[in-house]
């Protein structure tokens, strides 16, 4: 086998094969996201992606899951996730069976309503468990939407991947899973955190590179469309928005501008589409009509004159 083909029941020897390994998933990654994508594999360390939203910082936890054929867990962060919803809780119902079942038959329960069987297990609890496929893939996504507070229990998890539960002891995985953390930077994540894994600024890419994922995402559009409508995303991002387009509304709009019958971009297509881009009315307001206009024309200009 060709050492730049990374085969997806094992894991990746060097940064090649990392590449070709999310190549696999029609992830576009540069040599950096390669390189510490495979550093994270091989020392068995969680990896933290920081970056604007859209830019495809939780893709990289369902490439790796889908490419590795691993099971992917996700734990969706927002304002007050607590224990009970992201590592464990207790079955208190079946508790409270067993319980009255004791008393019928006369019996005494005690410490065995906190064996596992009683215990319901959340994302980070699963992600320590024994899977058929090999330690998963655990996505914690949106970490700064957390509360602080929430980021001191992950510590134990992400330093020795085991959690300490006071009734039961501690569970500790047999093999580590893989773990993705993402942040849009909302806030900023704590020091004693970030010591704890390998961490990578996910940027906007490049024209080039933007362009090679909408043809992969978006294989319909046309290559003088595609052209046109990354150029003009890229305007955008230069602009002062509140929120600056990702790369996710660059495939959606490109989706959307074929299903328009579009082969070219045009002021009209790209001033009524602009809510595929831009999810904030003031930002919009400032793009569209003759803003708009002025930057489609500048981008047909440019590319007319552009070396063959």
């Amino acid at each position: 086998m060709n050492r730049s083909e990374a085969s997806p029941d094992r894991l990746p020897r060097d940064v090649d094969e990392a590449q070709a390994l999310m190549a696999q998933g029609d992830y576009v990654a540069g040599r950096d996201l390669a390189t510490v994508v495979l550093l994270a594999l091989r020392m068995h360390r969680p990896l933290l992606l920081e970056g604007e939203a859209g830019v495809g910082k939780t893709e990289v936890a369902k490439v790796l899951a889908n490419a590795l054929d691993r099971d992917l867990i996700r734990l969706q962060c927002y304002e007050g996730l607590d224990l009970s919803s992201a590592a464990y809780e207790w079955n208190y119902p079946r508790q409270m069976v067993a319980i009255r079942l004791a008393e019928a038959e006369g019996t005494a329960v005690g410490e065995s309503l906190y064996s596992r069987e009683f215990l319901i297990d959340r994302p980070l609890l699963q992600a320590l468990e024994v899977h058929a496929k090999g330690p998963p893939v655990l996505l914690i996504d949106e970490i700064d939407r957390a509360d602080e507070p929430f980021e001191a229990f992950l510590l134990e998890l992400l330093s020795d991947f085991q959690l300490s539960i006071p009734e039961l002891g501690t569970v500790r995985a047999e093999d580590p899973p893989i773990v993705v953390i993402t942040s849009n930077r909302t806030r900023e994540v704590h020091d004693a955190l970030r010591r704890r894994c390998l961490y990578h600024w996910v940027a906007y890419p490049d024209a080039a590179t933007e362009s090679r994922i909408v043809a992969l995402k978006a294989p319909d559009a046309a290559g003088k469309l595609r052209e046109q409508l990354v150029a003009f995303v890229h305007r955008l991002r230069e602009q002062d928005l509140f929120k600056r387009p990702g790369i996710a509304e660059t495939i959606d709009w490109a989706h959307a501008l074929v299903q328009l019958d579009a082969v070219e971009l045009t002021p009209e297509a790209a001033s009524d589409t602009l809510g595929l881009l831009l999810k904030y009315q003031d930002d919009i307001a400032r793009v569209q009509g003759s803003e708009a206009a002025r930057i489609v024309a500048e981008i047909q200009a440019e590319l007319r004159h552009a070396p063959a």
